[in-house]
This record gives structure tokens, C-alpha cells and sequence, in this order.
């Protein structure tokens, strides 16, 4: 695992708190890789729940997951306390790519850093919807200026 441009807390905007699980540790025992993934959805989405931007049963419009990634520094492992840190990359029209540092219990620097793309689309239509409103503005304020 490399340590090369290793983000801390102070390159990232805002902050959710997330808890590993005991299913999370692989053989090795350290967290699967797979739960990156599942760590930086769970922390855009409740994110924005949170605020009131996403409804996952009624909001007319929904982000999709159209490209992910992730860069890993340093183990994590149940029961580490994870805080996942947010910040947007870019926002276009009806696109947002977010930057998402995970960082173990207290730590300085990030365990993982990742990039998590949504595309915003109607609902029923699953066609490219405008993000528009609160929710542009939230996502402004995520930028870092």
C-alpha cells in the first residue's frame, strides 16, 4: 500500500461518521476491499439524506453510480470507527464526481481515498435529469475553493 499524496482531514469539506462491522474483515483480517465501495455509497447517500436532498422512495430524481475508484493506504479492521470525508471534484449539469477520503478512528490521514460518480436522472424516465436547486447548492458548498 503506498503512502504517496495521501489526503488528510483538512483536504476534505465535510464529514460522515460510518462503523465497520464484524462481516467486514476478510481472512487476512483487515476490511475486504469490497467494503470501500460499499463505505462510499453509504456515505454520499446518507449524506445527502441527511440533509434532506435524497428520498430513496419518492425524490423524482436519483443519483446512478456511473464510475467508481479507490486508492488504498493503510489497513482498517472491525471494530475501527470510520469517518468518511466529502468533498466534490467537479459538478456539471446533471453529473457530480465526488472525492471521499475514509479515515480510521482518529487518524490524520486517510486509510483510502476514492472517487464516486453519480448521474442524476428521472426516476421513472432513467433519462439525464438537471441538478438544480438545494441540491446544487449543497453541492457547491462541497467544493472545495
Amino acid at each position: 500500500m503506498s503512502t504517496q499524496n495521501r489526503g488528510t482531514r483538512a483536504d476534505y469539506v465535510d464529514f460522515y461518521p460510518l462503523q465497520t462491522r464484524w462481516n467486514d474483515n476478510d481472512v487476512y483480517g483487515h476490511m475486504n476491499n469490497v467494503v470501500h465501495y460499499a463505505l462510499f455509497d453509504t456515505a454520499v447517500n446518507g449524506w445527502l439524506m441527511d440533509r434532506g436532498l435524497l428520498d430513496p422512495h419518492t425524490s423524482t430524481t436519483i443519483g446512478l453510480v456511473v464510475e467508481t475508484g479507490c486508492k488504498y493506504f493503510a489497513e482498517m479492521a472491525f471494530p475501527d470507527q470510520i469517518t468518511a470525508g466529502l468533498r466534490v471534484a467537479h459538478l456539471g449539469t446533471s453529473s457530480i464526481s465526488y472525492e471521499l477520503g475514509l479515515f480510521r478512528n482518529e487518524e490524520e490521514q486517510a486509510s483510502a481515498e476514492g472517487r464516486f460518480v453519480h448521474v442524476y436522472v428521472d426516476r421513472a424516465s432513467r433519462r439525464p435529469a438537471p441538478i438544480e436547486g438545494e441540491r446544487r447548492e449543497a453541492f457547491q458548498a462541497l467544493m472545495r475553493g
